[in-house]
């Protein structure tokens, strides 16, 4: 007879790591009003640079990424959940990026000068890149945390 912990770990085996690709799929939807709150603003020609090409570019790989990571860690793939750690701890980097430099530039647009990035747009930006990033962090720790309890009762059990 099975207690409750053995039948628990043996359902990983039939089962697939929502959680896990669940929080990855968090993360992607913060970055996207991440990124929507900060291409829709009209300061000027202030964001007409090559950072925001960059930041674009970025953009893309992240939701690639995480959605490779989400589909990884789904399956008991430990690799993905430790990129999703390392791209949501990207996250937080990003914070220093186009948010610190936006929120700290102030430019002239018709003899005023203006904040290119106001208090409340840099809270929001900054909450959705934290958020996200602890998403993706989540993710892959749950990620690794089940493949390695999964891939040790396969070997306890000779399975593997």
């Amino acid at each position: 007879m099975m207690d409750a912990k053995t039948i628990k770990k043996d359902r990983l085996r039939y089962t697939k790591n929502k959680l896990s690709a669940n929080l990855a799929y968090l993360a992607i939807l913060f970055n996207v009003l991440y990124f929507v709150s900060i291409y829709s603003s009209d300061v000027d020609t202030y964001y007409y640079t090559i950072t925001i090409g960059a930041s674009v570019l970025y953009n893309l790989v992240f939701l690639l990424s995480a959605f490779l990571c989400s589909e990884g860690v789904k399956n008991y793939k430990i690799g993905y959940g430790w990129f999703a750690m390392v791209i949501g701890v990207m996250q937080f980097v990003r914070i220093l990026g186009i948010p610190k430099a936006a929120h700290s530039a102030v430019i002239t647009l018709a003899g005023e000068e203006t904040v290119v990035m106001g208090d409340g747009q840099f809270a929001y930006v900054v909450a959705c890149l934290v958020i996200s990033g602890l998403a993706c962090i989540a993710s892959g720790v749950a990620g690794v945390y089940k493949t390695t309890t999964l891939n040790n009762y396969m070997k306890e059990k000779g399975l593997a």
